[in-house]
């Protein structure tokens, strides 16, 4: 992705140039699907909640304040709409958690290490979305986003060390939602 100039850009935006606002949405709009699709598990959803995410950036950006990172405040928004949508109860069928975005696969890789990976892949995004809203976001957010501890906590408005512990909680429930499945890593059994 080009490098662009955020504050250049959310300063033609605030000054009328409603069209400078594509430029936002075509630099995050993979980030921000990536996310919604992690906290619901469906790509329609992620696709309906991305599109609200950037029409309330858009309708808010007065609040942005200049000089800050536009990326955290915009996950700031992207995770106030994700949890009202859950909080709703929006969240699709478990049946349809299985389709989604598809998975990519090198041509080099082992077709059977293949259907393991995505067999793992399905089972973790089911217990993530059997934990509580809270604690699947810091695992998201932490895990497939790649932030610090320090970024979640800013991010989700928890002190350090309680997003530690909800990150060190909800990995101890997946394990034991994994070790009652049966379903348990190679390497540990060896």
């Amino acid at each position: 992705m080009k490098q662009i100039d955020e504050g250049e850009i959310i300063g033609r935006v605030l000054a009328g140039d409603r069209e400078a606002f594509a430029l936002l949405v075509d630099a995050y709009k993979g980030p921000v699907f990536r996310l919604a699709f992690r906290m619901t598990v469906s790509s329609r959803d992620a696709d309906d909640l991305s599109q609200e995410i950037f029409l309330r950036a858009f309708q808010h950006l007065g609040r942005f304040r200049q000089g800050e990172r536009f990326f955290p405040w915009l996950y700031t928004v992207a995770l106030n709409v994700i949890r009202n949508h859950l909080r709703k109860g929006k969240a699709v069928p478990e049946g349809e958690s299985a389709r989604g975005v598809p998975e990519v696969e090198d041509p080099r890789d082992d077709p059977a290490d293949a259907v393991v990976s995505r067999e793992r892949s399905r089972r973790i995004r089911g217990y993530l979305m059997r934990l509580p809203t809270a604690v699947r976001e810091i695992l998201v957010l932490r895990f497939y986003e790649g932030m610090s501890f320090e970024d979640v906590a800013s991010l989700t408005g928890d002190s350090l060390g309680s997003v530690k512990m909800k990150a060190y909680r909800g990995l101890e429930k997946i394990r034991g939602m994994m070790e009652a499945d049966g379903f348990v890593d190679d390497e540990r059994r060896s």
